[in-house]
């Protein structure tokens, strides 16, 4: 276990760092382990937790901050290492051994450094010292004064030793060394003379003369500029030093009565962008810990940085490590960028506001070596001196969170040499428009790496053991990184928690948001943040999206969850597109990845979006109906509370009607089991009997229980019209899966409930499917009979589709008997009802086929042949591939033909996969 106070402040266990939580927590570590094993008061907590005047409740905050504290140090199993924070009265003491403390370690090396006698030795003290740097001492706690003035004691110390570090470096010789180390302070510190003045002699003293006269000449401007003062005693030596081994200068320089008096009487050189150049600026955040994976990104982002001045826009949803694949990439990277590598983060999806643009830049020129009253007052200046600047340099400017593309603009560098990244949960097209920026997409980790994730910050043992559940987990993590980050913490916390119980948890769908959360961390904050940035009413769409019972959205769809038309709603979709909420599938579809839907659906979106979606879903669907099988009765009568949609969606033919049932199937058969979890029972049975169309196609794909669910809301809903047409096609169905007995009994109670009601057309609907379960039992006479009489029925209530039916089946029953004549004469007269030669619907494929069959039972092989081949050939075009398999199967009987053989088998795989 580790503390660390030189960079950020953390805690560093086995497993990783621990989830401190806000600055407030953060300062108060700070300040106790700045006296570790000593109390500190509470009002010196107060002193450094505020800047200014604490709050009535201060004691409070501080004593649940306190609470959390010593929560996190337990989990984390502190007390095995000596770590123990307790209350002493009015006092808060951290105790522990003083070597767990990064700071400790450093003072400790830095004294023994300066007692060694030889140089190599302290040099080895002084190097393993500064390797404890992180960043900036005490970095992420509250500015207060005394923990300020501690991060201030703590820097002097480390420059102190960086100079003694180049000392070192200087008597054992490696001048090159000591320079490299001097100059990347002397950057970072420009007014500390005595950093300059050690620098310019390892300049000089490694033969680099003129970059030691530009680096004093520089450092001169830099204190008359800011100071009002000329160079000390120590700094005007070292350039004098210099200045007598320049063979050009010594004649002149030898004479001078008075070094400081005439290096302060040097004219300034005239302002221009060389006269800024300094050492390598880099502002890039530390390399982030266990990023493991996105190779493919990595290789992506290479290839769009290169060229000439180029954009790379990394986009991608919150939380899906946009920021650590950069950071990692520019690191690995650095030496392309020996001019210097800058970042901003232009927090455009956070709640603490977006930096001004002159904010950015006049952080970018300080790095750059530019003073700062040379740095112009207003964003347009201090833009154009940051391209002159960038002009002739190998710079890397990382712009990170950025809200749009007029937020990046005024910063983009513009050099031939330099390269931009930006980050962005938004695609930003207009940069892509304005700067050719080139898009590099970055998408939720595959489980595999998902699951690596999580052995980074577990522990590769952990996972081994539990490979199922580890991979689970990255799964209902959805494969963000910030999901499966927030778990890991949790699992780390609780060392005696298994893979499969943290699964298990997450598994409940109602729970799994609030345990993605840390504090203020988590999925749920990130997806806040984006979802404030848009529009009211794009907010309001994704909302509603959260109310959509399946997977997958159109426009229709969208529009009805919003009560709005269906423009509007694809304008919204597109916009939440942009942003990473939704996701386009194929085009006019879009669908949420699970913890986003998850996020949608805790949002308010009124008390009605559900069942307008479901009446959208219905009327769409009889639409549907309509073009798929055209002169069908209406299914059925509308409920009564029934929402119309604004628009219905149009189907232009019947494979546009086939095309969207393929496409909806799935979200089709969820809405109804919403409808029934939803107690909407007049909606559940209606959806599913509108898939009729679907369910003949295909009826061999197990719809006998979504039939049954259908069944029993109609009989919740007491409609006896819908109950017998359910039990209909459930009894026809039950027939093709061999169910015959269960099939007689929803057959028997169908046509019954007909009659009762003098419902015609559905007692012989109920007859024509009865006939067809009495011919299973091997009657086909009595098939034959029952469906007579349902031609009866459909004659009198004048119903010419159902009497068709009726006549398409009563001419199978017929040939089925061996009765050819009569077979062909029944097929004959139903196919002269109309001509329905261009819509290859279901009964005309069947009745083509009885026709067939009835022509080679009477010897007429030829024309036989031909009337199965044209209902094969309407059944392949028409995907009905039940049909396909029949037609080519009675073909095989009478024909050896190759191409039949092929056309037989390559139906029966596709009718086996789908099934």
């Amino acid at each position: 276990m580790e503390f660390r106070l030189l960079g950020a402040v953390s805690v560093v266990p086995e497993a990783g760092d621990l989830p401190l939580g806000p600055v407030k927590r953060r300062s108060l570590l700070a300040a106790l382990l700045l006296r570790p094993n000593y109390p500190v008061m509470v009002d010196q907590l107060m002193a450094a937790l505020w800047e200014q005047e604490p709050p009535a409740r201060a004691r409070g905050v501080i004593q649940g901050h306190v609470s959390r504290l010593r929560t996190l140090l337990i989990s984390a199993d502190a007390g095995a290492f000596g770590v123990e924070l307790i209350t002493q009265g009015t006092a808060y003491v951290l105790r522990m051994p003083k070597a767990l403390l990064d700071a400790h370690r450093f003072e400790d090396l830095v004294a023994r450094a300066r007692d060694q006698r030889g140089p190599a030795e302290a040099v080895a003290m002084y190097q393993e010292a500064l390797s404890l740097w992180q960043g900036p001492a005490l970095a992420g706690v509250c500015p207060s004064p005394p923990l300020q003035a501690a991060a201030q004691a703590l820097e002097e110390l480390r420059l102190a030793s960086v100079e003694q570090l180049a000392a070192g470096y200087v008597q054992l010789g490696e001048h090159a060394r000591a320079a490299a180390v001097l100059r990347a302070e002397a950057v970072a510190h420009p007014l500390r003379e005595s950093l300059s003045a050690a620098l310019v002699t390892a300049l000089h003293r490694a033969g680099r003369r003129s970059d030691a006269v530009d680096w004093f000449h520089r450092t001169r401007r830099l204190l008359a500029d800011e100071l009002g003062i000329g160079p000390g005693r120590e700094l005007a030596d070292a350039y004098v030093m210099a200045l007598r081994e320049e063979a050009d200068d010594a004649a002149t320089e030898a004479a001078a009565p008075s070094r400081a008096a005439t290096v302060d009487a040097a004219p300034l050189p005239p302002v221009t962008p060389a006269a800024f150049h300094c050492g390598a600026a880099d502002l890039l955040p530390r390399v982030p810990r266990g990023f493991h994976g996105r190779a493919r990104e990595l290789a992506a982002l290479s290839r769009a940085a290169a060229g000439e001045g180029p954009v790379c826009l990394v986009t991608g949803p919150a939380g899906v490590g946009k920021t650590a694949l950069v950071l990692q990439w520019a690191h690995h990277g650095r030496a392309g960028f020996p001019d210097g590598r800058l970042y901003a983060d232009l927090r455009g999806f956070g709640d603490t506001g977006e930096p001004a643009p002159v904010e950015v830049l006049r952080e970018f020129l300080l790095a750059l070596g530019v003073a700062q009253r040379r740095i112009p007052e207003s964003a347009n200046g201090a833009a154009a001196l940051f391209r002159s600047l960038a002009a002739d340099r190998r710079l890397l400017v990382v712009l990170d969170n950025a809200r749009d593309s007029e937020q990046v603009r005024p910063l983009l560098p513009g050099g031939p040499r330099c390269v931009t990244v930006v980050t962005s949960r938004h695609r930003l097209p207009g940069l892509i428009v304005t700067d050719a920026a080139r898009p590099v997409p970055v998408d939720v980790l595959t489980p595999e790496d998902g699951t690596a994730l999580l052995a980074g910050v577990l522990g590769e043992e952990r996972v081994r053991a539990e490979p199922v559940a580890a991979r689970r987990l990255a799964e209902l993590c959805d494969g963000l990184p910030l999901a499966l980050r927030v778990a890991a913490a949790r699992l780390a916390q609780r060392r005696g928690w298994s893979l499969g119980a943290m699964t298990a948890e997450l598994s409940d769908e109602t729970r799994r948001l609030s345990l993605l959360d840390v504090e203020d961390t988590g999925v749920r904050a990130a997806l806040r943040l984006t979802l404030q940035q848009l529009p009211w009413h794009v907010a309001c769409q994704f909302a509603h999206l959260g109310r959509h019972p399946g997977t997958h959205v159109d426009r229709y769809a969208a529009a009805a969850l919003a009560d709005t038309d269906p423009a509007t709603a694809e304008r919204a979709l597109e916009r939440l597109a942009v942003a990473h909420l939704v996701a386009e599938t194929a085009p006019g579809r879009w669908t949420l990845h699970d913890l986003v839907r998850l996020y949608a659906r805790g949002l308010d979106s009124g008390p009605d979006a559900l069942k307008r979606v479901l009446d959208h879903y219905i009327a769409t669907a009889l639409a549907a109906v309509a073009a798929a099988e055209p002169g069908n009765e209406e299914c059925f009568p509308m409920p009564a509370d029934f929402q119309p949609p604004a628009v219905v969606r149009e189907f232009g033919d019947r494979s546009a009607a086939v095309a969207w049932y393929a496409a909806e199937r799935d979200d089709l058969t969820l809405a109804a089991a919403a409808a029934r979890a939803a107690g909407l029972h007049s909606r559940t049975w209606r959806i599913v009997l509108t898939l009729w169309p679907l369910i003949v196609w295909r009826v061999r794909d197990g719809w006998a229980p979504l039939l049954e669910t259908a069944l029993e809301a109609a009989r919740a809903d007491a409609d006896q019209h819908g109950e017998s047409r359910i039990l209909n096609v459930l009894g026809w169905v039950l027939i093709e899966e061999g169910r015959i007995t269960e099939a007689l009994t929803h057959l028997e109670a169908a046509s019954a409930l007909a009659s009762r009601a003098g419902d015609l057309v559905s007692e012989a609907n109920a007859l024509i499917v009865l006939a067809m379960a009495r011919a299973a039992l091997g009657g086909p006479d009595e098939a034959a009979q029952g469906c007579e009489r349902a031609v009866e029925l459909a004659r009198k209530a004048g119903d010419r589709t159902t009497e068709r039916l009726a006549m398409q089946h009563l001419a199978r029953h017929r040939v089925d008997a061996g009765k050819w004549r009569p077979a062909l004469d029944t097929a004959t007269e139903a196919l002269a009802f109309d001509d329905r030669s261009g819509t290859a619907d279901v009964p005309r494929i069947l009745l083509l086929m009885v026709r067939g069959e009835a022509l080679l039972g009477l010897g007429d092989e030829a024309e036989g042949i031909r009337q199965l081949d044209l209902a094969a050939r309407e059944a392949e075009s028409s995907g009905y591939e039940d049909g396909v398999v029949r037609a080519l199967g009675v073909l095989l009987r009478v024909s050896a033909d190759t191409g039949l053989q092929a056309r037989y088998d390559a139906a029966v795989a596709r009718l086996t996969t789908r099934t």
